[in-house]
């Protein structure tokens, strides 16, 4: 046990160390056209991910990309001018296909099924990475990794715990966005509405806490909708219980990031989701949760942005509201609460990446767009925040939006690349980067750091308890119906699924990692 936890501990001083230089690279000197930094500052030229602006011998082709988000007013104009830059690096242009949040797992699952050609998917541990890992979706990397060009300027870049927490059996069929390692969950919420309202929000230390501030705004602002749920957006999504899968959160069996009991049970084991399901129940049949929580396909980010909202759940981390103000027109207004403690586990680190899809025509070409999201300065920030002097001017690292900046908010700099390559809004505290260091430090290391599950041994299993959690988990987590009721029957459909055999596989793949550390 004591060396189990030195490890930890090991890792935890890697992870601050690594952080510190990650936030050093994101102070450069502000990039031209072309010019490309690593997350650490040491590549003060040109990208060697795809042999600079060198593309002789390469011929054209056309990357497809598909990323959970809500296509921009702006996008045809943004991505016409990725093309022109990508032409001259890499040959390339690029087709960006965003799909909503609501529809992003079933047409997935969808493509996937039906081998529709694709160069590079969006996936995470909450987002079917290990089952589509054991369908063949997805491909090893190790590869073109360690052989080419690209892929060693992705892997200089990166702090090796990304790469290393996000391995399946040992290899890796994502490439993780490089950004914070650690983990917290609350609330963000508006805060002219609680002025307006007299609402003391410095009340609120838990979940329970939440009632009765919600109550005063469904009383005193029948138009808005107090709590904002959807599926993957409520209390007990992996983040905001503190639940480690131990790799994709589609596989059922967890443990407790927050503690340090190594034993693997189903969520139905432990009260704090039992509890949760309650409250949720509670707080929906009271009218403070959207009604169409279930089938809602609104992010919670979209549903910011309508301005009918008071509050919705998050993950958090340094300048969480202040970014989603900037993406929702709301600069000024919004403001986050933490309601758990911080914590670093594989959900962090495999929290958010890019796949090569086995389909791809040309994986290499794939792996040459996602090494310049890494190291290239330009693109990253054209394709997170749009065009400059169209979308945003810009004073060094601090952009300001335009009155077409609306226009261009993707709202998803966490998915792509290199965080510490990104421009920070003048909304934001310029010392963006550094806070996001500090926040690493402290953060409880989960016992189940570094370890992903292998579903191929029961992935007959797997996909049939894929099928029972999507008939249920939406309406039971945002108490869209009654626990009491409907649980009994979750439980027997999971039993009957093979949950038993997925959590033995997990629990022994699992003993096995806890025994070579």
């Amino acid at each position: 046990m004591k060396t189990t936890r030195k490890n930890l501990l090991m890792l935890v001083l890697v992870f601050a160390m690594s952080m510190v230089l990650a936030a050093c690279g994101g102070n450069n000197e502000p990039a031209s056209s072309g010019n490309a930094v690593d997350a650490g500052g040491s590549n003060n030229g040109e990208s060697d991910a795809a042999g600079g602006s060198e593309n002789s011998g390469l011929a054209p082709y056309e990357l497809k990309f598909a990323f959970p988000g809500t296509k921009q007013k702006d996008h045809d104009m943004v991505v016409e001018k990725i093309n022109e830059y990508l032409k001259e690096k890499i040959n390339a242009t690029i087709d960006i296909q965003p799909i909503e949040w609501g529809q992003w797992d079933d047409k997935v699952n969808l493509m996937i099924a039906s081998r529709e050609p694709m160069d590079i998917y969006f996936t995470a541990q909450w987002s079917n990475y290990a089952v589509n890992v054991s369908k063949g979706a997805f491909m090893d990397l190790g590869d073109l990794l360690a052989n080419t060009d690209a892929g060693k300027a992705i892997v200089n870049s990166l702090d090796s715990a990304f790469l290393e927490g996000s391995k399946i059996g040992g290899k890796n069929y994502g490439i993780p966005t490089n950004k914070e390692l650690a983990a917290s969950a609350g609330v963000v919420y508006r805060t002219d509405i609680a002025e307006e309202l007299g609402l003391e929000m410095d009340s609120i230390k838990s979940v329970e806490d939440l009632g009765p501030i919600l109550q005063k705004v469904k009383a005193e602002k029948p138009e808005m909708i107090p709590l904002f749920f959807r599926e993957g957006e409520n209390f007990n999504v992996h983040y905001f219980a503190e639940f480690d899968f131990l790799g994709d959160a589609d596989v059922p069996g967890v443990i407790l990031k927050d503690q340090d009991d190594t034993t693997i049970k189903p969520r139905y084991e432990f009260d704090r989701y039992l509890n949760n399901l309650k409250l949720a129940r509670e707080f929906f049949q009271a009218g403070y949760i959207n009604q169409d929580a279930t089938t809602t396909t609104l992010s919670a980010q979209d549903a910011l942005k309508a301005g009918n909202v008071f509050m919705t759940t998050a993950s958090l981390k340094p300048g969480k509201d202040a970014e989603l103000a900037s993406a929702t027109g709301l600069v000024g207004k919004l403001k986050q609460i933490e309601l758990t403690g911080k914590t670093i586990a594989t959900s962090e680190t495999a929290g958010s990446m890019l796949a090569i899809s086995t389909t791809s025509d040309d994986p290499e070409r794939a792996m040459m767009f996602i090494s310049l999201l890494h190291t290239d300065k330009y693109l990253n920030n054209l394709l997170n925040f749009g065009i400059e002097d169209v979308h945003y001017s810009r004073d060094g690292e601090i952009i300001t939006p335009t009155e077409k900046a609306g226009d261009y908010a993707l709202g998803s700099a966490w998915m792509l690349g290199n965080q510490f390559l990104n421009y920070v809004w003048d909304s934001e505290d310029p010392q963006k980067w550094e806070k996001f260091r500090e926040f690493n430090e402290g953060g409880k290391p989960s016992p189940g750091l570094g370890f992903t599950f292998d579903a191929e041994p029961v992935k007959t299993q797997v996909a049939a308890l894929v099928n029972v959690r999507k008939e249920f988990d939406a309406a039971l987590d945002t108490g869209a119906v009654d626990p009491d009721d409907v649980l009994p029957n979750y439980i027997n459909k999971l039993k009957a699924a093979g949950i038993d055999d997925v959590i033995a596989e997990k629990q022994r793949q699992f003993d096995e990692f806890l025994a070579n550390k």
